[in-house]
């Protein structure tokens, strides 16, 4: 463990008005406070405290900061209270020390409500000191540099809250170094046969073609050396979880990928910067699409650099980015530059921007109404997408997260002009509405008088702003058709029991389901939100059918007429347990769908042939098929493990077939006959815990629909 006199000889290197005497009274008073304590490993708990604060140290911040790391637990885990804190060591580290305490007790890896409750504290938290932040972060990483010492599940636990929470925001933050330690330390956790993979195969691949890095590198400083610039050259390769998540993005093998080393030129001057870029494009060809020039368009954090990819040795992509000493600053430290010392003076930074603005401003965006799963959506997509930007036709620049669209463009101006959109040009040409916009590119957006957000702007855009406006507008617009579309369903709901929905019948079970009116009821009804079967329920409990008794395969579905025939729909599979409707065929009977799929979209304007079905309750037969489509490792034995995990969950596969063959991967889809809801999830479960699958997901194909539309 690193003495007081350590860390303060640490602190004085590049601080030397650094207070020593309270850090060194800091570092006594945890010491006490901790006395006793230790951690999984076996270690005294005080080693912790000290760890963050070394951390902290090399990002040479002030003594407050320092001061918070050796404290941040004894008001949480010892006899400290917030008012012995505020005597010894002042109002300012006291509020620091409880603020990064209302942190760590913030649940964030719970359901996804919580969460995105948790999420809004969190950035009222930050807003107030993002020093609060700094140390929670540098807190998390001494924690996943030391996970090894904890059971599986915890280590399982804290590595995917880290990688879905605090990895994205200290890159948001600017400190992109942490956020790849934060991610590798996770993906060691999550996939460590991955991770390993991809380091032997960075072994075999510098055994093979020697040291590229060092190769490249030297390449560089010649053709520099040339036209006289002065440059910092240094390079290396990507960090395996970032190489792992660029062959899931781009479905590709480690062989056929890219831009796996990245190279970094730090110059003089601004103007260096582009004589650098003209120098290494001049000698190898740039990657088309590949350049992102930060300079002239910052990030939000501060950052600043121009990003190029050329082709370099022996064909081999690489990624190179070009900055000055200041920029270099700015991306290595990002928010902590603003407490950064040097020479006993506080650091200033030009390119340094405070990102409590990008906070307030994440935070003026969100409607105080939104529920709590758009909210959480706005938020993720601010933290984990990098931005572009664009152009009005007047010049203003509107930023928006990459991969956004004409739609997330317009609704960025004003949500009447989004409302209003029909179309829109891109660098004077007429695009579609789902274009990807790309950076620099200039933007008009066509309106019109009488135009309403359609529902399928909902999958084209990509911000929380507009996704939010849409939805709310298509609430308002879609309440009527959903009435009407309600009471269709409740009079077949209520035929199916011999029973009547009169108006009266409504508003007793809109009553028994605490729903405001009627009217609700039945527009709930109508969008699903409800079923039928519920509403009916309300009122008639005893019509229910009794638990647990074995259901005849051939009646497995309630609410059809005697003797129509009924078969269930190859486009979505549906299982007892999910919630269904069906749609009529005259003379071929009922075709059973669950209630999400997308095929139910080609009858919305026949709602007489929509009749409300529900899962006759007890035992099903294990008759139904689903189809799952599973990513394998391509190793011997893993397809055989893989029908015996299936085998082992009482459920068997009906059929099997390869759809994708790569060196590294089988992609195959596996027909399953399952019971319900409950034994599909069991099935998922036990795939989803063996190490060689990689992905699993339930197979979906509107274009199955086994009824053409008559």
């Amino acid at each position: 463990m690193t003495t007081a006199n350590e860390l303060i000889d640490l602190v004085r290197a590049y601080n030397p008005n650094s207070n020593s005497d309270l850090l060194r009274d800091a570092y006594a008073f945890g010491a006490e406070m901790h006395e006793g304590q230790f951690r999984h490993s076996g270690e005294p708990y005080f080693t912790h405290p000290v760890a963050v604060a070394c951390i902290l140290a090399e990002q040479q911040m002030d003594d407050a900061t320092l001061i918070t790391a050796l404290l941040h637990d004894t008001i949480e885990d010892t006899k400290a209270s917030f008012t012995e804190v505020e005597a010894r060591f002042g109002r300012e580290i006291a509020d620091l020390v409880d603020g990064v305490t209302k942190l760590t007790n913030l649940q964030l890896s719970s359901t996804q409500t919580k969460q995105a409750e948790n999420f809004r504290k969190l950035f009222m938290a930050t807003s107030r000191d993002l020093r609060v932040t700094l140390v929670k972060l540098a807190d998390r990483l001494h924690n996943m540099r030391t996970i090894r010492s904890m059971r599986d599940e915890k280590q399982a636990q804290k590595a995917r809250e880290t990688m879905d929470i605090y990895a994205p925001l200290a890159g948001r933050m600017g400190m992109q170094w942490m956020r790849e330690e934060l991610e590798d330390l996770s993906f060691r956790v999550l996939n460590p046969d991955a991770r390993s993979s991809i380091i032997r195969r960075f072994i075999t691949l510098q055994r093979e073609a020697g040291d590229v890095v060092q190769k490249i590198t030297a390449d560089m400083r010649v053709e520099l050396e040339k036209v006289s610039i002065v440059a910092e050259v240094s390079g290396r390769a990507k960090k395996p979880y970032s190489v792992w998540r660029k062959m899931q993005e781009k479905d590709k093998s480690f062989s056929r990928l890219a831009d796996i080393y990245g190279f970094r030129i730090i110059v003089a001057t601004e103007a260096d910067c582009y004589r650098v870029l003209g120098a290494i494009h001049q000698r190898w060809r740039a990657v088309p699409g590949r350049f992102k020039d930060y300079i002239s368009q910052p990030k939000t954090n501060g950052y600043r650099s121009i990003h190029t990819t050329v082709s370099g040795r022996d064909g081999k992509q690489v990624e190179v980015q070009i900055r000055t000493r200041e920029m270099h600053e700015v991306a290595e430290t990002g928010v902590a530059a603003h407490w950064s010392y040097k020479n006993g003076e506080r650091v200033e930074n030009r390119f340094a921007v405070d990102p409590v603005r990008w906070i307030a401003s994440l935070t003026e965006r969100l409607d105080d109404d939104q529920d709590h799963d758009e909210f959480l959506e706005a938020v993720k997509l601010e933290m984990y997408t990098d931005q572009v930007f664009c152009f009005t036709p007047k010049g203003d620049v509107i930023k928006l997260p990459r991969g956004a669209t004409p739609i997330d463009f317009a609704y960025a101006i004003h949500t009447r002009i989004g409302a209003a959109c029909v179309g829109a040009k891109v660098d004077g040409i007429r695009v579609p509405l789902w274009t990807r916009l790309k950076n620099g590119q200039s933007v008009e957006v066509i309106t019109a008088e009488g135009q309403t957000p359609q529902a399928t702007w909902i999958e084209i855009a990509v911000t929380g702003r507009a996704k939010t406006a849409i939805r709310r507008s298509l609430r308002e617009e879609d309440r009527g058709r959903f009435v009407r579309l309600g009471r269709e369903l409740a009079r077949v709901a209520f035929e199916n029991v011999g029973k009547k929905a009169t108006d009266k019948a409504l508003v007793t079970a809109a009553k028994a389901m605490a729903i405001s009116d009627a009217d609700e009821l039945l527009a709930q009804l109508g969008s699903a939100e409800i079923t039928g079967r519920e509403v009916v329920r309300a009122i008639y409990p005893e019509l229910e059918a009794r638990d647990g008794e074995e259901v005849d395969k051939n009646r497995a579905v309630v609410g059809l007429a005697v003797g129509q025939e009924q078969q269930r729909g190859a486009c979505c599979q549906p299982v007892p347990g999910e919630r269904i409707l069906g749609i009529a065929f005259r003379g071929q009977g009922v075709v059973v769908h669950a209630i999400d799929c997308e095929a139910l979209a080609d009858y919305e304007d026949q709602p007489e042939r929509w009749v409300d079905l529900h899962w006759h309750e007890g035992t099903h037969a294990a008759v139904n098929t689903v189809t799952f489509d599973v990513t394998i490792t391509n190793d011997s034995g893993v397809l055989g493990r893989i029908c015996t995990l299936i085998g082992e969950q009482n459920a068997n596969i009906s059929d099997l077939k390869f759809i994708d063959r790569k060196p590294d991967y089988f992609r195959l889809l596996i027909d399953v006959d399952l019971r319900d809801t409950e034994h599909l999830h069991r099935v998922m479960t036990a795939l989803e815990a063996e190490s060689n699958v990689s992905s699993i997901v339930r197979h979906r194909d509107p274009a199955l629909s086994n009824m053409r539309r008559s």
